[in-house]
């Protein structure tokens, strides 16, 4: 009777309704979407794209080089670029540090102090404005002893349009830099921890080299969105040619002196450069193939 039962061994590891040995099925997905679904997402797509299709078809396409080579573009687009990027040196200066502590520090209130940094991403930016104001301003809790102790007012100036990007993008490096550290294999700063590193030469040598790539992204989408700020810098800055008028600030301008075609051209520009970087980090985050 024994000889009539196969042993372990004879039988097929992995075994398949077909019978044939070392072979799974791998489980089909049904490609097939809900009509429930197509109707709603068709929706959303039309009120996210039309409105930039309109742009397009509306754009003055014959006179656009003479609009791009304005002298009021020139000199919002030069101060635009100088300032986001400046925002951005100072957001990476910061913010890489304060991610760090949120990621790596174990301290009370952690969650909180997590909270509070990112309230400036859904905080309508002329509140933040209001609030670089009092504390900035020449009345502000800062902006007061600053003026009484230097001479120094830091409202409608250059440097308050810089204040004013870091303020409302630099939230969006932290939180790009903050998920690198968490997912970065701490591994090798034990081991280099152990051979007598010190914490900042573990920082700078092992840390920092590991989430460089969620660094560089961090710091593109931080400058596009200081590139776009409104809000905060019209309130705290103001609108002065040369000095507070950015791209946003000009195409405001534009639209409340009747200029429909300078303002379209301004927005296009913004789409494009917005456009571009969103789509040049899209793996970064989504996982999309």
């Amino acid at each position: 009777m024994s000889s009539l039962v196969p042993s372990d061994r004879s039988r097929p590891l992995n075994p398949t309704r077909s019978g044939t040995p070392g072979r799974r099925r791998t489980p089909r997905t049904d490609a097939r979407v809900p009509v429930a679904l197509v109707l709603p997402a068709l929706a959303g797509l039309a009120l996210l794209l039309l409105p930039l299709a309109g742009l397009a078809w509306r754009a003055p396409w014959g006179r656009l080089p003479e609009l791009l080579t304005s002298e009021s573009v020139l000199t919002a687009l030069r101060l635009s670029v100088t300032t986001a990027t400046l925002a951005t040196v100072l957001s990476v200066l910061c913010g890489v540090p304060l991610a760090w502590l949120l990621a790596r520090g174990d301290f009370p209130g952690r969650a909180l102090l997590r909270g509070m940094v990112t309230v400036p991403l859904v905080l309508p930016p002329v509140i933040g404005g209001v609030a670089l104001l009092v504390a900035f301003g020449r009345q502000g809790v800062i902006g007061g002893w600053m003026d009484r102790t230097f001479g120094i007012s830091l409202p409608f100036t250059t440097t308050a349009v810089v204040l004013s990007q870091a303020f409302v993008a630099m939230p969006f490096l932290v939180v790009a830099v903050e998920g690198s550290f968490r997912s970065a294999d701490r591994r090798y700063d034990d081991v280099a921890a152990t051979l007598g590193a010190s914490a900042w030469t573990v920082f700078r040598r092992i840390t920092l080299p590991a989430v460089a790539p969620g660094i560089a992204a961090g710091a593109v989408l931080c400058w596009a969105r200081a590139l776009g700020e409104f809000g905060a810098t019209v309130t705290f800055a103001g609108s002065f040619p040369g000095t507070t008028r950015t791209l946003p600030l000009e195409a405001y301008v534009a639209i409340g002196a009747g200029d429909t075609d300078m303002a379209i051209v301004l927005s296009l520009i913004m789409i494009v450069v917005s456009a571009t970087i969103l789509v040049g980090l899209r793996e970064r985050w989504v996982n999309v193939r």
